[in-house]
Order: C-alpha cells, then sequence, then structure tokens
C-alpha cells in the first residue's frame, strides 16, 4: 500500500470523488504538451510535479502572458517566445519521472514570499489527533515553501495574519481544521490502514482554502 499511498495522483482522485473535498483540489491533468498547453490557456500559471516524491522536489512553476512562455525551476527562471521552445527546455530539466499538472493557485505572500499550511493528524486510540497547524514561508525567490528548500516555519495564525491581515485568523484555522477532518475521513475510508496525514494547504488573497497536497508520510 505505501507505493499506492505515494502517488499523488491516486491521492487527488480519492478526494475529487466527495464534492466537499473536490471544491477545494486545484484543476489536476496529466502531464503532456497538450494538456500543458491548456491548462496554461485556461489559468496563465501552473505547476508541474513529480506524481511521486515530496520535498518540493521537481516542482517547476510555469506561466505565460503577452504570448511569451516561462518556467521556475528552482532559483533559476527561463523566458521563451514560444510554446514550442518552452516545451522542449523544459522537458530536458524535468526530473525523469512521470509528472502531472497543478492549476496554479496565487498564495498569499508576506513580503512576496509565498505561504502555505501543513496541518499534520495522526491516528491514536482515542481517534484522530492533530499534531501541527503551521505556516510555511517561502525562501526569497522561489515558488516551492518546503522547509528542506529553505522555507521558514511560522505558527499557523502568525502566518495568517501576516499574509491576510483582513480575514479573521482564528475562523480560517477552524475551518482549516474543519476540512482537515472531513478529508481524513475520506483517506481512511479510501486508504484502510492509514495512520498519520499531512495536508498542505494554500490560501489565496479571497481566504479560500486549496488542497496542494496531501502527505501519508508527514516531516
Amino acid at each position: 500500500m505505501s507505493r499506492q499511498l505515494a502517488s499523488k495522483w491516486l491521492k487527488t482522485a480519492a478526494l475529487l470523488k466527495y464534492p466537499v473535498a473536490a471544491v477545494h483540489i486545484p484543476q489536476t491533468m496529466a502531464f503532456n504538451a497538450r494538456n500543458l498547453q491548456l491548462m496554461l490557456g485556461r489559468y496563465g500559471m501552473v505547476y508541474i510535479k513529480p506524481i511521486v516524491g515530496g520535498g518540493g522536489y521537481g516542482v517547476i512553476r510555469v506561466s505565460t502572458s503577452g504570448g511569451s512562455y516561462r518556467y521556475t525551476h528552482m532559483k533559476v527562471t527561463r523566458s521563451f517566445t514560444n510554446y514550442g521552445q518552452m516545451y522542449r527546455s523544459l522537458m530536458r530539466v524535468k526530473a525523469k519521472r512521470r509528472y502531472l499538472i497543478q492549476q496554479g493557485i496565487h498564495l498569499a505572500t508576506i513580503q512576496g514570499r509565498p505561504v502555505d499550511y501543513r496541518v499534520k493528524v495522526v491516528k491514536t486510540e482515542r481517534g484522530w489527533v492533530f499534531r501541527a497547524v503551521v505556516g510555511r514561508l517561502a525562501r526569497p525567490g522561489l515558488c516551492v515553501t518546503n522547509i528542506s528548500k529553505g522555507g521558514t516555519m511560522l505558527s499557523g495564525r502568525r502566518a495568517l495574519q501576516m499574509s491576510l491581515p483582513h480575514i479573521s485568523s482564528r475562523h480560517k484555522r477552524r475551518e482549516m481544521r474543519a476540512l482537515t477532518l472531513t478529508c481524513t475521513r475520506i483517506m481512511e475510508v479510501q486508504f484502510p490502514g492509514v495512520g498519520q496525514l499531512g495536508f498542505d494547504y494554500g490560501l489565496d488573497y479571497s481566504g479560500k482554502i486549496w488542497i496542494l497536497e496531501v502527505n501519508t508520510r508527514p516531516q
């Protein structure tokens, strides 16, 4: 089961079966040239991610505007005058593994640096228990927030107050916890035996919570 649970694709598909979770999931498609062009036309910005992998490894941000294309891989951004050039270059730098494409969410930021949230739950004899609700602030210049890539950890409350000062951090934390419990029940039905989960959430400037990823072996 561990290999199965490692797949971002299978975990996303499991949550998409339930409308209460599906409304929080960015559109996701299999990575290929046609789908990438389609998603860029629809959203202007997307992330491509290895289907199996963590720690922000291999994640690439791809965007288009004014007829030009660009991608950011780690701290390097490359720009191109047409889609074909960009796609060929992208194929040379991406990891040699299967990828998916995820609708790009313009995350709320702190001093221009994107922030997301990790909510970790563990199953105990008393049921599921919250272990952590933390914010992760991207290292300057990076589009991934992972601590292993130089991100900074903040309390969930502080991250919300600094990135979305116009929204009640208390209400938003409560909403995040409720969504976590709902999705945890779904994951338990879809993947019996799971004992810990880490939900990665992104909030846009309206305060909407997006499920960016679900980890079954969260650090």
